[in-house]
């Protein structure tokens, strides 16, 4: 993605820039995703309540970037000031915590309405434990995720 990132990074940046907002854009890439992470002061406008300003400048940036650099070889993402990986961490223990006590009770426990993302969160973390299982449930937005003891059927 080499002069992709860049380009994405630059139309980050002149986004801000057109918001007066004053802040520093770093790339930070894993195997899977390149991030951009803003740090700035007004990290309150970007982020909005639950994140929902966070999702929509996502999804605006994703689509800046596909009317100039085109569709990107590699997925992206923007996070302010940690906000996105804060939130997964929440999410993760949550996770942990609900297959703990879903183990140790024996009976499933309904998570909170989550969104796609971090029900995907939920899922992925609780591939570690065998012995439990998850489902999502409902329509959105009040779809969420169900954990249950995983069932051995006899044959």
């Amino acid at each position: 993605m080499g002069p992709e990132k860049e380009k994405i990074k630059k139309i980050v940046e002149d986004l801000l820039a057109g918001m007066g907002i004053f802040g520093s854009v770093s790339i930070y890439e894993t195997a899977d995703n390149i991030q951009f992470q803003i740090k700035t002061q007004e990290a309150g406008l970007l982020i909005g309540e639950k994140g929902e300003n966070l999702i929509a400048l996502n999804h605006l940036l994703k689509r800046i970037a596909e009317a100039q650099v085109g569709k990107t070889a590699v997925p992206f993402s923007v996070d302010v000031n940690d906000y996105q990986r804060q939130k997964a961490e929440e999410i993760k223990d949550l996770a942990r915590l609900s297959a703990q006590r879903v183990r140790y009770f024996k009976k499933e426990i309904e998570l909170r309405p989550m969104s796609s993302y971090e029900r995907r969160i939920v899922h992925a973390i609780l591939t570690e434990y065998p012995d439990i299982m998850t489902q999502s449930v409902g329509e959105e937005p009040n779809r969420k995720v169900v954990i249950k003891p995983f069932e051995v059927k006899e044959v």
